[in-house]
């Protein structure tokens, strides 16, 4: 009965209370790697996206809108407009006449924000091209 008591009483608390941070120390490093993982995940997705669709919108424009496309520079201001959400330069992207119609191709260095992920993965460039028949 006094083993039960010694449990419960203020003794047997500090005991618990000294595991549970214990148990946190160990597990919250591996949480937080699991948030920031799943929260870079998205951030990459939503990146190429934008990239994919900014660099769609340009060959489309350049194979449809001959007034405001009409050159390389307006097509690439054209995908800069595109990319919204993006800090990407127009260089960043590259128009060609392809056997498919008007091609462009864009790349975009992705930073994660994971702190583990600096050194060998801090950066990734991200690829995006797309194709759009010339309008004849």
């Amino acid at each position: 009965m006094a083993l039960f008591k010694n449990s419960i009483g203020p003794a047997g608390w500090l005991h618990r209370r000294g595991s549970v941070a214990i148990e946190y120390a160990l597990i919250l490093p591996a949480l937080l790697m699991l948030v920031f993982g799943i929260i870079d995940t998205g951030r990459v997705m939503w990146t190429y996206t934008t990239l994919y669709r900014a660099t769609e919108a340009a060959a489309r424009c350049a194979a449809i809108n001959t007034v405001d496309c009409a050159t390389d520079a307006q097509v690439q201001n054209r995908a800069v407009a595109e990319a919204w959400g993006l800090a990407i330069d127009a260089s960043a992207f590259t128009i060609t006449a392809a056997a498919c119609g008007h091609e462009v191709k864009g790349a975009y260095d992705f930073q994660f924000i994971i702190p583990l992920m600096n050194t060998p993965l801090g950066t990734v460039t991200l690829r995006a091209t797309a194709c759009y028949p010339a309008n004849t």
